[in-house]
């Protein structure tokens, strides 16, 4: 069980790679278990499809402006460091979405709220196959 912390609420500026400036958010403020949302635009991004036969990602590369009509995933441990997992919803111009894990974006504007969650577990990815995935709670306890 958690309790939720301190809710972060701001604008990415311009220009900035949205995950690495997440993650380094993450890391300045320490935060170690969160949730994050967040809507706004984008001037490109990749999102990722997982292939569970290939264990790895097949990658879709979106390079001209769309709209980030949803952004969720949470903050956990990767090897030690804040690890920034999301997936997003990116809509085009004629109205056609795409979805998947977001591997990198180039933010035009994107609002965002993160909620820490303290008072538990330490989140830990370890690596099953091709994916990072959270311990199994009975082994967090």
């Amino acid at each position: 069980m958690y309790r939720t912390g301190l809710a972060y609420v701001f604008r990415v500026p311009e220009d900035e790679e949205l995950i690495s400036y997440l993650t380094n958010f993450a890391r300045r403020k320490g935060v170690k278990v969160g949730v994050i949302n967040g809507i706004g635009a984008l001037k490109s991004c990749t999102l990722g499809f997982y292939d569970p036969k290939k264990e790895s990602y097949e990658y879709i590369k979106i390079d001209e402006e769309v709209e980030l009509t949803n952004l969720s995933g949470n903050i956990s441990i990767k090897e030690g460091d804040p690890f920034v997992h999301v997936h997003a919803i990116v809509g085009k111009r004629d109205g056609t979405t795409y979805s998947g894990h977001l591997f990198e974006a180039r933010v035009f504007v994107a609002e965002v709220v993160v909620l820490e969650l303290v008072e538990g577990p330490e989140l830990v990815r370890e690596k099953v196959g091709g994916l990072w995935l959270w311990r199994p709670v009975e082994q967090l306890r």
